[in-house]
């Protein structure tokens, strides 16, 4: 007899554990419970196709439906949820959000891959027209709806993380006029301050307005739509906000069936993606991650590791042994002419864990100085003062951010230390590199400074 599998969440996770399962299991039933109207599709590339660089929403769709159902046997049921999960009788009862209907599917195995979901704070006003989340294609449309449908000249974001980064480079594109706001006293919170004023003086370089340390109190309509954002600070005029300040994960269904959580709220999983429940699996940005240089699970939601995850996931649940390597931290944007990369630990993540670090930073170049578009690189580093192994670094500039980014991550996974580092045989040529890569040039500078802190 046939094993059925049940995924709840059909997008990076859920398909990828499902395509895999198809892989391993030919003749297994498999059904895909996704409460939304699309699957598999790259969340990672909304901004960009609002920003216009993406020319329709057709170009961010892995998969159809028709195709999964067709190519792969996979039976893919659009806007059903999952409103509760009975690992004893291992039944899922669902919900048709087009009848109301609700009936239970039984599983033999289960895998949870629910996502996450934007925080929306309870501010007066956030229910007014012209105020978005960013999250699936559908708020991406509803904004594109909106840009189209009404004069919009004065754009405010609240969040200056990823995607309130990358959305405000997609509405400056648009020729809107953007500010954007955080409740921090700098942008980008995974970097070192330091590093993190590099994005700042790119916005404002192309006249995108910053306001630090602003604590939003509410949102003042007029006729039923968004006209202005009051912070602790300031009053700001908006025709259209955007309210990105992060994602909880989306783990109720699997607390309120016994599941144990870890960090954030987020589903507890081992390397093999299973939860506490006997043959419940769990996947993608609802679940953890464990991270390799903090020794401990993690919750960082990005697709490269849903993807991962997934797919280990659906090995594992046709039988199989495969493993979930862990995460040391890497992540890169686009903010305008500028890229940055970080990967590992930042000055906060170490000094909060109590590991004794130091840190260096220089100046270089992305490529031989004397070659053509010679763009300044910023790079930092962060080693432990005892041992001289790498914990993180950061990377910005115009250029050449994403290839020592990549270099640096290996160099973590593998556990390097910054003589090691500096000992790598990395590429060269004038267009591409100079003599010394940067982060040699770095790991030089850490090892001089090592030896002078000894003495």
């Amino acid at each position: 007899m046939s094993q059925r599998y049940v995924i709840i969440g059909g997008d990076a996770a859920g398909m990828s554990a499902a395509s895999q399962i198809r892989r391993l299991d030919p003749d297994a039933a498999i059904d895909v419970f996704e409460r939304d109207n699309i699957v598999s599709y790259a969340q990672c590339g909304l901004p960009y196709y609002i920003g216009g660089l993406v020319p329709s929403a057709e170009r961010l769709v892995a998969r159809t439906k028709q195709e999964f159902e067709e190519k792969y046997n996979i039976r893919v049921h659009l806007r059903h949820e999952a409103t509760a999960i009975d690992p004893a009788a291992k039944i899922v009862a669902v919900t048709d959000l087009a009848t109301g209907d609700t009936r239970t599917v039984p599983y033999d195995k289960l895998l949870i891959a629910t996502g996450a979901r934007p925080i929306l704070p309870g501010w007066e006003g956030r229910d007014l027209a012209g105020v978005f989340p960013l999250k699936t294609l559908g708020d991406a449309e509803r904004i594109l709806a909106d840009l189209r449908d009404r004069p919009v000249e004065r754009v405010v974001i609240i969040g200056g993380g990823y995607i309130g980064l990358e959305i405000a480079e997609a509405f400056h594109l648009l020729g809107k006029t953007v500010t954007v706001l955080d409740l921090a006293p700098q942008l980008a919170l995974t970097f070192d301050a330091d590093m993190a004023d590099l994005a700042r003086d790119a916005l404002e370089r192309h006249g995108i307005a910053v306001g630090l340390g602003e604590e939003v109190r509410r949102l003042e309509g007029e006729g039923g739509r968004v006209r202005a954002v009051v912070t602790n600070k300031n009053t700001y005029p908006a025709d259209l906000v955007l309210v990105a300040v992060g994602v909880v994960p989306n783990s109720e269904l699997a607390r309120e069936a016994g599941a144990e959580l870890g960090p954030k709220g987020a589903i507890r999983v081992n390397d093999r993606m299973e939860t506490s429940l006997p043959d419940v699996y769990a996947a993608g940005d609802c679940a953890t991650q464990f991270h390799r240089i903090k020794g401990a699970d993690d919750f960082v939601p990005l697709g490269t590791h849903a993807n991962k995850q997934g797919r280990v996931a659906g090995t594992n649940m046709t039988g199989g042994d495969a493993r979930f390597a862990g995460i040391v931290g890497s992540a890169i944007m686009k903010v305008l002419d500028i890229a940055m990369g970080r990967t590992g630990l930042s000055s906060r993540e170490a000094e909060a864990l109590g590991v004794p670090f130091e840190t260096v930073r220089i100046r270089s170049r992305a490529h031989a100085r004397y070659y053509p578009d010679n763009a300044e690189l910023h790079v930092k580093l962060l080693f432990r003062r005892d041992d001289r192994r790498l914990l993180g670094g950061q990377i910005v500039g115009k250029a050449g951010v994403d290839k020592r980014v990549d270099v640096l991550a290996t160099a973590l996974y593998h556990g390097m230390t910054i003589d090691e580092l500096e000992a790598l045989d990395l590429s060269y040529a004038p267009p591409f590199n100079a003599v010394w890569d940067p982060l040699q040039q770095a790991a030089t500078v850490a090892k001089k400074a090592d030896r002078r802190a000894e003495r």
